[in-house]
């Protein structure tokens, strides 16, 4: 019966017009009626008229209300859902920096307080466990915003080339080529994983499992033969423990060694770096080599263009002090509003460039995020200045070799060079 239930709201979807969806009630509804039957929302404007406090899950509810209601005509199913975690960089961001660009002493106000904001929110996000488009709709919004202010402020006034807009066009490009492709899969570890990092992994069945679970494969934590004096209480209390190493019991899968577990994404994915809000998606085997690029491309455009930009609205000043000293610049509301943009992407360029340089520290060591993390936390790592370099002494191979095995290792879960792996 579930299975025919189902089929018929398939097909009932199928028939939606470009207007029209299904609720979160399971009922056929149009996006005109977004305003209809909205017990919720009165009684908390009600209440709040009367000054009186609101229900504990007054709050929840009304955003379970608007998370279902705001969606945007679609041509293919029915209307689409709109995240509501994209609004607020399309509002905030064009409006805070056309209002730090009124006066120096607002400038310097927005844009102290808009990364505290942006890091109050990712702590509280981070904290909470939840996935959110805020960071990568600032990310795309920033990137497209300042080239459009770009096209828009910067170029009419002749002191940029065709070939420079070019240059810096081409740079857009292939930064968004890059992302895309970056958050097409991190590499995540299926229900029978054949993609390894190493030559040699420990597999084992979680101890409360069949084995036929497993992909119809017996897989073993270690495979010795019968040592002289061991008993089998040791050999079973070795294997329960390899059990709880090497079992993922929330993906229900058998994962190799330096995997991890994403409980912000719900997988576990091989290799596993970390997880980058900027781009909201993790960072694993498959898709670390297309992270580091996506960051030099967009690093290199972004400092290109901030070169550019501060050439055209402080052409007496060098460049490196132009940031900092630019007389006159305010007299024009356009050339206050360039500077002011090419400080924001200054402040952008920077937080990345330290990213930048974590990345290729830890690919110098081949150690990913996660790990360096959970060695600092558990003090058996060797760490150096400030904590940029950390150095678990377990993987690395020297920097050549380091680096040879990180350009290569995507190539691990390419379906035609993965081979079985290596059981002992």
């Amino acid at each position: 019966m579930k299975k025919r239930a189902s089929k018929v709201l398939r097909e009932e979807e199928g028939t939606l017009c470009c207007c029209e969806y299904v609720n979160r009630h399971g009922e056929r509804s149009h996006v005109a009626a977004c305003c209809c039957d909205c017990e919720d929302v009165d009684d908390a404007c009600d209440r709040f008229l009367k000054r009186e406090a609101q229900k504990p899950e007054s709050m929840s509810k009304i955003a379970e209300i608007l998370t279902d209601r705001i969606r945007v005509p679609w041509l293919w199913g029915g209307a689409r859902k709109v995240d509501l975690s994209i609004i607020p960089p399309l509002v905030l961001l064009p409006a805070l920096l056309h209002l730090a660009a009124l006066h120096f002493l607002l400038g310097l106000v927005v844009l102290t307080v808009l990364p505290g904001l942006v890091l109050w929110y990712y702590y509280f996000t981070h904290h909470k466990k939840g996935r959110t488009l805020f960071f990568l709709s600032l990310a795309l919004f920033s990137l497209g915003y300042m080239y459009y202010l770009f096209i828009t402020e910067v170029l009419p006034g002749g002191d940029v080339s065709q070939l420079q807009v070019a240059i810096v066009t081409i740079g857009v490009i292939l930064t968004l080529v890059a992302l895309g492709h970056t958050k097409r899969e991190p590499g995540i570890v299926r229900a029978n994983p054949e993609c390894v990092d190493s030559t040699v992994t420990y597999y084992s069945p979680a101890a409360d499992r069949e084995p036929g679970l497993n992909g119809g494969r017996q897989e073993v934590a270690m495979t010795v033969t019968n040592r002289a004096g061991s008993s089998e209480q040791e050999e079973g209390a070795k294997l329960k423990e390899s059990n709880r190493r090497n079992w993922c019991t929330a993906c229900r899968v058998a994962f190799p060694p330096r995997a991890g577990h994403c409980r912000i994404c719900g997988v576990c994915v091989l290799r596993h770096d970390h997880h980058c809000v900027w781009i909201n998606s993790c960072v694993g085997q498959a898709n670390h080599r297309s992270f580091l690029l996506t960051l030099v491309l967009f690093l290199s455009t972004s400092l290109y263009g901030i070169s550019l930009v501060l050439r055209s609205v402080c052409p007496k000043q060098h460049l490196f002090t132009a940031l900092l000293y630019c007389p006159g610049v305010y007299n024009q509301y356009s050339t206050a509003l360039c500077f002011t943009c090419a400080w924001y992407s200054s402040i952008v360029t920077g937080g990345l460039l330290h990213l930048l340089l974590v990345q290729v520290i830890n690919i110098s060591y081949n150690v990913t995020e996660r790990e360096a993390r959970t060695a600092l936390r558990d003090k058996t790592a060797h760490s150096t200045y400030w904590g940029l370099v950390v150095d678990t002494g377990i993987h690395s191979r020297g920097l050549r070799g380091n680096w040879e095995e990180f350009m290569t290792m995507g190539e691990k879960c390419s379906p035609s060079l993965c081979a079985p792996a290596d059981l002992v």
